[in-house]
């Protein structure tokens, strides 16, 4: 296996990880808001982590798109 190969293998299993990050905080945003309005200070939170998760992983896939 070459350089480029163990490259996107890696960054394979880099988006498969950030899919299920982005997954579970997708799943926590929806949670809070079915507990509306119980926890209504806590959505910038759940938001942001959501946000960043999703962020991460549309990267990671870009990087790997450039490799494939």
């Amino acid at each position: 296996m070459d350089d480029v190969e163990a490259d996107v293998e890696t960054l394979k299993a880099e988006v498969r990880k950030l899919n299920a990050r982005a997954t579970q905080a997708k799943m926590d945003l929806h949670d809070l808001s079915e507990e509306l309005p119980t926890n209504w200070e806590r959505i910038p939170e759940v938001a942001k982590v959501a946000h960043a998760a999703h962020a991460a992983l549309v990267d990671a896939r870009k990087r790997l798109a450039a490799l494939s």
